[in-house]
């Protein structure tokens, strides 16, 4: 089993350039022998784009996931990727994964909205979503929910195995990275995909270090501060799992 993450510069409300990023980066993916391919978040239309959240949002019936869907379908490769979903009068900060055949898996709504920007754009999801994919359970989240242990645990405590989280993790941030999101995986013996941006949007620089990690907190890929895709095979990291932690069977809450 091989997933792939791409670290891809923003596209700064320029839907047609996302469109062909996505294609190409599939398409690299697939000769790869990715199966998976995970984005950033709010890949459309932009993270740091408060003035095109609302206006640009779509349905999860628009013209977006029908386009992904196809994509996905064209190259055989699946997909995970941030977007700004319209449901009614509200707006979401989501993400939908595709499967080769370009089904949706799983439709997740960002629980934890981080900052003023997000808070005013966007309401906050009130769900998981899970799903079998390839002999896992697997969970979505977005950015700053990963950075919560107690998301992690009520995952964990479904069955999930490994999670799918786009970002747009800002300069300065970098610890989570480097800190954060392997502890979280070493936690509660998950594999963790956290795929971020690169490059400048509107004055928020990114800090990048996309990477996979899995239980023993040691990243299998890590990226650095520029354009990068890459492609693991999570096979041998299943078969590790939860071999260095029995967090979640020992945990005493005292009250």
């Amino acid at each position: 089993m091989r997933i792939g993450l791409c670290q891809s510069l923003p596209i700064n409300g320029d839907i047609e350039k996302g469109f062909s990023t996505v294609e190409n980066c599939l398409s690299v993916a697939a000769k790869g022998g990715a199966e998976m391919l995970v984005f950033p978040e709010l890949y459309f239309p932009g993270y740091n784009q408060p003035d095109l959240h609302r206006p640009l949002a779509q349905t999860v019936d628009g013209i977006w996931i029908e386009t992904l869907s196809e994509l996905t379908q064209k190259y055989s490769c699946g997909l995970t990727l941030g977007w700004a979903e319209a449901s009614g009068n509200k707006v979401y900060n989501s993400a939908s994964c595709f499967d080769q055949k370009g089904k949706v898996l799983a439709h997740y709504r960002k629980i934890q909205l981080f900052g003023e920007m997000e808070k005013q754009s966007f309401t906050a999801g009130e769900a998981y979503q899970t799903f079998d994919w390839n002999g896992q359970k697997v969970a979505l989240l977005i950015c700053y929910d990963i950075e919560f242990p107690q998301h992690c645990r009520a995952l964990a405590e479904q069955g999930v195995t490994l999670i799918l989280v786009p970002t747009a993790n800002p300069m300065g941030f970098e610890h989570v990275s480097r800190t954060l999101v392997p502890a979280r995986a070493a936690e509660m013996g998950l594999t963790i995909v956290y795929a971020n941006y690169c490059g400048i949007e509107q004055g928020l620089q990114y800090a990048g270090l996309s990477l996979i990690v899995g239980s023993d907190s040691q990243p299998i890929a890590m990226a650095g501060s520029t354009e990068t895709l890459f492609i693991t095979d999570l096979s041998p990291i299943k078969a590790a799992m939860n071999a260095n932690s029995t967090q979640l069977e020992d945990y005493l809450e005292v009250i």
